[in-house]
């Protein structure tokens, strides 16, 4: 017997891959090239999406071109990364003419920039000290490991849904899975007793988080949230929420960490805790701090960072690897963080009208066809606006994302929907987002957003018969 088409996601699915393999026959010829040398054809999985990964010839401002001749709105800008848009010249130009000059390449030596590239992280973090770092992840875990050693304690609380790399007390609370215990480790090869040690509370509940210092808190270590929830589909942080914790941190002697890789000079030329007056011990950047080269760092406290060097007995090995304070990184991030302290009152106003233009336009379009949407990226009372997006598909219209324990869901939200079907019905309208996150930053304009829009609608048109 023929399947309802009704509430079938498999039909839609097969329909949707087949449409799109038609329409990107050069990256499905890749694809197949890719994966007889790369672990699925590449070397980082959320790119990877089913049933083939587009490839990409190039990338400029809110446009990104593939190999089969395709020019696609592109609303993932390298991970949020590129907030001026993808390769943008003020830092691309600084990087030609240090490449012309000698140097950009590995040195392996100190030098002035990397004086000055501190210099202007600590005043834009209000931060003592800074140590550098080539990722998130790397950068996170430093935070972890400092933490630790500071107050001598074992424990590391963290809200669930957040994403704070692939690294040992990162991979746990990322992905929420149905059942009694809904935030489990995300990665086999991990010690059982490491994974223990992280404890994971509701993003956005003080009561949780209260009641988890009240049971924990003489062996809480740190306390580490993104104020942004980024791999929580980007809900910010309630005000109550994130001076909670930074009280609660005070009185138990807790370490607060704000993870603000994401969230970092997205909102402001410098660190989204200030909008809140929150000031962490430690807070951990890189994606838009780095100007589209590989760069972190952690920044905070003098005292804490001081354990990763001789005054603190070097009792942290946060030594720095190999391409630590690289050159060419540094120079893009001096580059990028200058510009916008220099044009803040320009970029951020702009993004944030945007943002809200981008939210009414999609809720919008697939009202129209019939389809209920819903975006998260709300402002709030101290954050004026906000340029990143994810777009969900709640079963109740009063169903209210307050946080990544409602969106990642199934009972609350159609995350199939969002997570895996959209992003296949807009790539055929040529728009790319990752799992419904959209990104805006300065190199896009009404007439994408207005694209957008469109690309919607033509989804929902897709979607709708099979709701």
């Amino acid at each position: 017997m023929e399947r309802d088409v009704k509430r079938d996601p498999a039909r839609l699915i097969d329909e949707l891959s087949a449409a799109y393999t038609e329409r990107f026959p050069r990256s499905a010829e890749l694809d197949r090239r890719a994966r007889r040398v790369m672990v699925d054809g590449g070397s980082h999985g959320y790119r990877l999406n089913r049933p083939f990964p587009v490839r990409i010839d190039s990338a400029r401002g809110a446009y990104i071109r593939d190999v089969d001749g395709h020019d696609i709105l592109d609303l993932w800008q390298g991970h949020f990364t590129n907030i001026l848009g993808n390769n943008p010249e003020v830092v691309t130009s600084a990087l030609a003419a240090a490449f012309a000059s000698g140097v950009g390449l590995q040195h392996g030596q100190t030098d002035a920039l990397q004086i000055e590239t501190a210099e202007l992280l600590c005043r834009c973090l209000g931060a003592e000290k800074v140590r550098f770092a080539t990722s998130g992840t790397l950068a996170t875990m430093y935070a972890t490991m400092l933490s630790r050693a500071f107050t001598g304690r074992d424990l590391v609380l963290k809200a669930g849904g957040g994403w704070h790399g692939a690294q040992p007390w990162g991979l746990k609370g990322v992905y929420f899975a149905e059942g009694p215990q809904p935030w489990g480790p995300e990665s086999e090869g991990l010690s059982a007793h490491l994974t223990d040690e992280v404890l994971v509370s509701r993003f956005n509940d003080p009561e949780d988080l209260t009641e988890h210092f009240r049971t924990h808190g003489e062996r809480l270590a740190c306390m580490i949230i993104d104020p942004f929830a980024g791999a929580g589909n980007f809900i910010l942080a309630a005000p109550e929420y994130l001076r909670t914790a930074r009280d609660l941190a005070d009185r138990y002697g807790t370490l607060l960490i704000l993870d603000e890789v994401i969230s970092g000079f997205r909102f402001r030329a410098g660190d989204l805790g200030s909008l809140y007056g929150v000031r962490p011990d430690l807070v951990t950047v890189g994606k838009i701090a780095g100007g589209g080269m590989p760069f972190a760092a952690v920044a905070g406290r003098g005292d804490v960072l001081a354990l990763c060097g001789r005054e603190g007995g070097d009792r942290v090995a946060f030594t720095g690897g190999t391409f630590s304070g690289h050159p060419a990184g540094l120079l893009a991030a001096k580059t990028m963080i200058s510009y916008l302290v220099e044009h803040e009152a320009e970029v951020y106003p702009r993004l944030a009208a945007m943002g809200a233009e981008m939210r009414r336009g999609v809720v919008g379009a697939f009202a129209a066809e019939g389809v209920f949407a819903r975006c998260t990226g709300e402002p709030n009372e101290l954050v004026p606006g906000c340029s990143i997006s994810a777009i969900h598909f709640p079963h109740d219209a009063a169903t209210a994302l307050v946080g990544p324990q409602v969106v990642l869901d199934p009972v609350y939200c159609n995350t199939l929907l969002s997570q895996r079907i959209l992003q296949l019905a807009l790539l055929l309208e040529d728009v790319y987002t990752l799992f419904g996150s959209c990104a805006l930053g300065m190199a896009h304009s009404s007439a994408d957003l207005e694209r957008l829009g469109d690309a919607c609608r033509a989804a929902a048109r897709r979607i709708r018969p099979y709701l």
